[in-house]
């Protein structure tokens, strides 16, 4: 069992969140919203860098392989960010002429293990 492994599950994501936001910032990313929430759903962080805007599922375990973590973006969970991403493009009218991107990072114990950028469309 890892150090992480031990951690109540809201805490492992929020570190988990902690860890994307620093590998987005590195790339230049500024990171517009973290943990925005709607009726709708939930979307991790959501980052803006040279006039893209990306909604970013981030996904933290200690105990599944890469696969297991890739497995878990479902149908639905990808309809629901995407519902949540138009409110928040609604709402938030500055990035109305801005590339729209959704990008999963999968990290074990805090650590990444592999980003997907334009891991799925806002298209059903």
């Amino acid at each position: 069992m890892t150090q992480d492994s031990a951690l109540p599950r809201v805490e492992l994501g929020r570190r988990g969140e902690d860890a994307a936001t620093v590998l987005l910032e590195s790339e230049g990313y500024r990171i517009v919203a973290r943990n925005f929430r709607m009726k709708s759903g939930e979307i991790d962080l959501i980052a803006e860098k040279a006039g893209i805007i990306c909604f970013v599922e981030v996904k933290n375990w200690s105990v599944f392989g890469a696969e297991d973590l890739a497995r878990a973006i479902s149908s639905r969970k990808r309809r629901r960010i995407v519902e949540t991403s138009k409110i928040f493009l609604s709402r938030n009218r500055e990035y109305s002429s801005a590339q729209v991107r959704y990008d999963v990072i999968l990290l074990r114990d805090c650590t990444v293990v592999r980003r997907f950028e334009s891991a799925f469309t806002g298209e059903s």
